[in-house]
């Protein structure tokens, strides 16, 4: 049967977003300091190498935001503070962000709790804490970035975040879980093999007028932040209790659930 047991601790993995809030009333003065920020600062040697056509080419986007991109790669600078950085739960501000809903949702035991729980994959910082401070950037994890440990992210990588990821999940001597709420894209710079932990990689589906079933990206992306918020807020510590997520309208689907891929299902709105 589909999402049964108890766990040691389940870490959630999420995107980042290209779109940033670093206007808005922050909700809370906590705030951590990335731990792979040198690799960090190497990534942004690279860039500043880069002129704004070079960065339009490289990420595929508009002159516009390739001048934007090239300026804050200037710009970075070291040490992080709350006066240059922002924590990363609060400064992504796409979809799945949205859905989350961390200034609105979260009260201080919460933000505590998703420092435990949550983090955040990254092309820039390679995995963030909620709390750790950032700066603002745009590099996906699928740029084909050549730099001297290979010809892409995923290279220069490595394991470093799936060590860090282990280090988190090892600080419970029970059976432990990822909770994959991540794009692909970002997935990818995991391995799986190298965790002690089982991979649970939730699906969610519109059910349109027609009967048919459709996976839509804008409402995952969103459903995905809400599962994160709802797991923090809730203090999930079983997969079972996976089954109760009912936010937005979804229902879990046990026939069409698997253990590692949970299907949740709701009337589409669209």
């Amino acid at each position: 049967m589909a999402l049964v047991g108890n766990v040691g601790r389940m870490l959630v993995l999420l995107s980042p977003a290209k779109s940033l809030d670093f206007e808005s009333r922050l909700v809370t003065r906590k705030h951590s300091q990335p731990r792979l920020l040198e690799r960090s600062t190497e990534l942004i040697e690279v860039m500043r190498t880069k002129s704004p056509d070079q960065v339009a080419s490289l990420m595929k986007i508009s002159d516009e935001l390739a001048a934007l991109n090239a300026a804050r790669y200037r710009d970075f600078e070291t040490p992080f503070t709350p006066r240059n950085a922002r924590p990363a739960v609060l400064a992504f501000a796409g979809d799945v962000y949205q859905g989350l809903a961390a200034s609105s949702r979260f009260d201080e035991r919460d933000f505590t709790e998703a420092q435990k729980t949550l983090r955040i994959l990254s092309g820039l910082y390679g995995v963030l804490r909620p709390l750790d401070l950032i700066q603002p950037y745009r590099l996906e994890m699928g740029t084909q970035l050549h730099t001297d440990k290979g010809r892409n992210l995923y290279d220069f990588w490595g394991d470093q975040v799936t060590w860090l990821l282990a280090q988190d999940l090892a600080e419970s001597p029970n059976p432990n879980v990822v909770l994959n709420l991540a794009s692909q894209e970002y997935f990818g710079v995991v391995n799986p093999k190298r965790l002690s932990a089982e991979i649970i990689s939730p699906r969610f589906e519109e059910i349109t007028t027609a009967g048919k079933r459709r996976m839509v990206s804008f409402f995952a992306k969103r459903a995905r932040g809400e599962m994160a918020g709802w797991v923090v807020t809730n203090r999930v510590r079983s997969l079972r209790k996976l089954r109760d997520f009912d936010e937005s309208g979804y229902r879990y689907d046990e026939e069409r659930s698997t253990n590692r891929t949970p299907v949740y299902v709701r009337s589409a709105t669209v």
